[in-house]
């Protein structure tokens, strides 16, 4: 998308959210939005950084291996990546970002957007895994960033039977930190859990958007059917309150990576972010 002496440019990214902040630019604190952007700024030798708009903002300790930005840069410096090589741009540019980027931050590929595209509004679905250890000797040691380790037994089956009454378009207040003037309206389009093969318990939670905290009290909900402790229609019930529920924990943040972020055909980009501005309502 180029427009008004500059362009678009879609970045997808991958990151150990251990050491940040979560994605939001925070004064005195390390984010992956202010590193990121830092970054791009230096290498285009830009007056100031560019700013960034995400398809996901992640929480403190929550990691990414698809998250999606873009920025808005002149077109100028856009072309003057290469250099005197004759590398494309986008190659140029992640080269570049990966001499300058801290190792816990990766962008793995760069390119000019499409007419129409928004990094957060065109988005159709984000998905997320969070990943569960219950084995009584806790979380291997090369994944404890990335893995709960959970003290008891836990039946994968049960929790997916409870997790798949969740989906639909529903109020997810019950879920969500509640924040003035937000909507709590959500679709969830997928939530299920399965172990995989090395053992792990692995949920997959996919939704067009969702809301502050909402994945991870999700989990939260199903971990005590899967202990035995409450019955899989027990998540159900607490989603019909319609307000946040102590009863219901939120898991650590480190469990959590945002896997992919979705998008439709390029022709339909811009119909979607305005969809997507609208104001969430549920049927009736």
């Amino acid at each position: 998308m180029v427009k008004d002496g500059g362009l678009r440019v879609r970045l997808d990214l991958g990151y150990d959210g251990t050491e940040f902040s979560g994605w939001a630019a925070q004064p005195g604190r390390r984010t992956v939005e202010e590193t990121l952007a830092e970054a791009l700024g230096t290498i285009l030798r830009l007056p100031q950084p560019p700013k960034l708009t995400v398809a996901g903002r992640t929480d403190a300790g929550v990691h990414a291996n698809g998250q999606v930005a873009h920025a808005d840069l002149p077109l100028e410096a856009w072309e003057l990546l290469p250099g005197r090589s004759d590398r494309q741009p986008a190659t140029a540019l992640l080269t570049r970002l990966a001499g300058v980027l801290p190792g816990d931050i990766r962008v793995h590929r760069a390119s000019i957007a499409p007419e129409g595209f928004d990094a957060r509004f065109s988005a159709i679905h984000r998905r997320y895994a969070y990943r569960v250890s219950d084995h009584p000797a806790g979380a291997p040691p090369l994944r404890r960033r990335d893995v709960l380790s959970h003290r008891r037994p836990l039946d994968a089956e049960a929790m997916s039977a409870a997790a798949t009454r969740l989906v639909g378009l529903n109020d997810f207040a019950a879920f969500c930190k509640h924040r003035e003037g937000a909507t709590t309206i959500r679709t969830l389009l997928a939530y299920t859990w399965h172990r995989d093969e090395n053992g792990l318990l692995e949920g997959t939670v996919l939704a067009d958007a969702f809301c502050h905290s909402m994945v991870r009290a999700l989990v939260g909900a199903v971990l005590p059917v899967g202990e035995g402790r409450r019955p899989v229609e027990w998540p159900a019930e607490i989603l019909t309150g319609r307000r946040r529920d102590p009863q219901v924990a939120v898991v650590p943040p480190h469990g959590l990576v945002l896997e992919e972020v979705g998008y439709p055909p390029d022709e339909e980009l811009a119909r979607r972010a305005t969809e997507s501005r609208a104001v969430r309502t549920l049927p009736g």
